[in-house]
């Protein structure tokens, strides 16, 4: 299993496929870089997709600090520059698009493109609340909220569909990994600050995307950071909420894949 260091910790991460371009995606909170799996297999016989785990979360170590956004977003850019990867297409889910957001801002010189997944560029506005649950992890554990957190990860359409009870029986074991130290990560994501005065930095190439079911980053927020990304693409997807790489698949793969292509092609021809 690949590991890395970078400033400090052990970074798990998996590269797939050979392509001339290098995708790098960067997952939500409470997941790890199979959160990507079905856009990994979708995309690696055309591009380099590289997914990773946050610290503290997945299979990365879990470290005494850091878990704030610009301790994550400086993880970013080392793991960028230690794996020698070049400019990237860069996407982030939730927490990840909030790496990416500061990425792009920050180091355009490493991003080709940008793309933004349920995600907002403001603080948190259910701090309370999440809070409240971040305490009860604290003390008893994540599967003692189970049931509160898969209703704020997924949207109803996938939650209320028979047919996808396996699915949803996945992902409960996949959330309740996590160990009692998540709260590290879960108080860097509830205490971020909003990155609102960073986005006209932003110059790249980029796509938003946000399930119309979403309720932890509604489709609200993904509208702002359109209005304030000069240039962005922004669609909304049917049927998705929080977590729509694997509730919508088939629409986030061919968004994301006519994104890139467009704009490799576009590069390719000078356009």
């Amino acid at each position: 299993m690949p590991y890395v260091s970078l400033n400090g910790c052990n970074y798990y991460y998996e590269s797939h496929g050979e392509g001339p371009e290098t995708l790098v995606l960067s997952h939500g909170l409470l997941w790890s870089g199979h959160l990507f799996h079905k856009q990994v297999a979708f995309l690696k016989d055309r591009y380099r997709v590289i997914t990773y785990d946050h610290r503290g979360q997945g299979r990365s170590e879990v470290t005494p600090d850091g878990y704030d956004m610009d301790s994550l977003y400086a993880d970013a850019v080392a793991l960028i520059e230690t794996l020698e990867l070049g400019s990237v297409h860069f996407g982030g889910l939730s927490m990840g698009g909030f790496v990416a957001m500061r990425l792009a801002a920050r180091r355009p010189d490493l991003l080709r493109s940008l793309i933004l997944m349920e995600t907002s560029a403001q603080p948190e506005p259910n701090k309370l609340k999440y809070g409240v649950l971040n305490a009860i992890v604290r003390l008893f554990g994540v599967a003692s909220v189970t049931n509160p957190v898969m209703k704020i990860m997924f949207g109803d359409t996938f939650l209320q569909d028979d047919s996808r009870k396996a699915e949803r029986e996945e992902w409960i074991r996949e959330l309740q990994k996590n160990k009692k130290t998540i709260v590290k990560a879960v108080s860097g994501v509830l205490n971020r600050s909003g990155v609102e005065h960073e986005l006209s930095q932003i110059q790249c190439p980029t796509l938003i995307l946000v399930g119309k079911e979403d309720k932890a980053t509604v489709p609200e927020k993904a509208a702002f950071m359109h209005a304030h990304i000069r240039g962005s693409v922004l669609h909304e997807v049917e049927k998705a909420g929080h977590t729509a790489t694997i509730e919508a698949p088939e629409a986030y793969n061919r968004l994301i894949a006519d994104f890139l292509t467009q704009n490799f092609s576009n590069e390719k021809t000078g356009k």
